[in-house]
């Protein structure tokens, strides 16, 4: 019988509780000061970079190698057989890669790694997907083979203040040139097919891109029922305002709140309010 493990990085956004309670293995990406380097969501909280980012925009990397090193050999010795891990965006971050190349060191684990193209909860809800399938008892191949048709059903849009922090980043993606200050404009910003940013639509002003946000919402609300997460960076008492605007809408499965990694808060800048919406079939 397949005895399966689940590693997920820290970009997936689902909080410590829920990693330990599916049972999933942590790799955390790693966030870069003058004065010292932290494990994402580990040692440092999202509200941390916000409350320092006038002081220090901090650089992010990818999980370390030993990091991994330790969490494989750890399952080879608790005699786990197969190994599933879904990264963020290979468009974004060389994590996927990574990973892929370690499992090589490690014949004994079958290993699949799964580019979600995406990041931030709507990358955790494909993990969470395969957790759950874990506990059901499905084999490794069953898994594998349902990862794309999670995938298809899954897509998150978010908007933030300024650019200023995904350009400080290098994740600008194809967002370059959608935002006028002058004008007050606010881009929608989701991921395309090769998982890097673009623009979906712009609005003017804070108010008006969260109407696009709902706008957004009914579009995917009217093709099927959708589980819902308001995503935000450092604005919870918005995002919470945001949620009740959203509870009388039809067709809403669930509704939660998600709060951004300290790992993408740091490109994301403060201020981030968005969703992941996973449609349910």
């Amino acid at each position: 019988m397949d005895k399966i493990a689940l590693i997920v990085d820290s970009a997936c956004d689902l909080s410590l509780e829920t990693i330990k309670e599916k049972n999933i293995k942590l790799l955390p990406l790693r966030v870069s000061y003058s004065h010292g380097e932290y494990k994402d969501k580990i040692d440092i909280t999202a509200d941390e970079i916000y409350n320092n980012l006038e002081k220090e925009v901090p650089k992010t990397s990818l999980p370390s190698t030993e990091d991994l090193e330790k969490i494989l050999v750890s399952l080879e010795e608790e005699g786990y057989t197969h190994v599933i891990a879904v990264t963020i965006s290979s468009g974004l971050s060389g994590t996927f890669n990574s990973i892929r190349l370690t499992l090589e060191d490690h014949p004994k684990l079958i290993s699949h790694v799964f580019d979600t193209k995406i990041l931030a909860m709507p990358e955790g809800i494909v993990a969470l997907e395969v957790a759950n399938l874990i506990q059901e008892g499905k084999s490794f191949n069953e898994i594998v083979e349902l990862l794309p048709t999670i995938r298809k059903n899954i897509i998150g849009y978010f908007t933030i203040n300024t650019l200023e922090y995904l350009i400080k980043g290098g994740r600008i993606g194809k967002v370059a040139g959608t935002i006028g200050d002058i004008l007050n404009l606010k881009p929608i910003v989701t991921v395309d097919n090769d998982g890097v940013y673009y623009t979906v639509c712009k609005a003017r002003g804070r108010k008006q891109s969260i109407s696009k946000l709902t706008s957004l919402l009914k579009e995917a609300l009217a093709e099927s029922p959708c589980k819902v997460w308001v995503l935000h960076g450092g604005v919870l008492d918005e995002a919470k305002t945001f949620l009740e605007s959203l509870k009388g809408l039809d067709n809403i499965v669930s509704l939660d709140i998600s709060q951004i990694s300290p790992a993408l808060g740091v490109h994301g800048g403060p201020g981030l309010l968005g969703l992941a919406i996973q449609k349910v079939m």
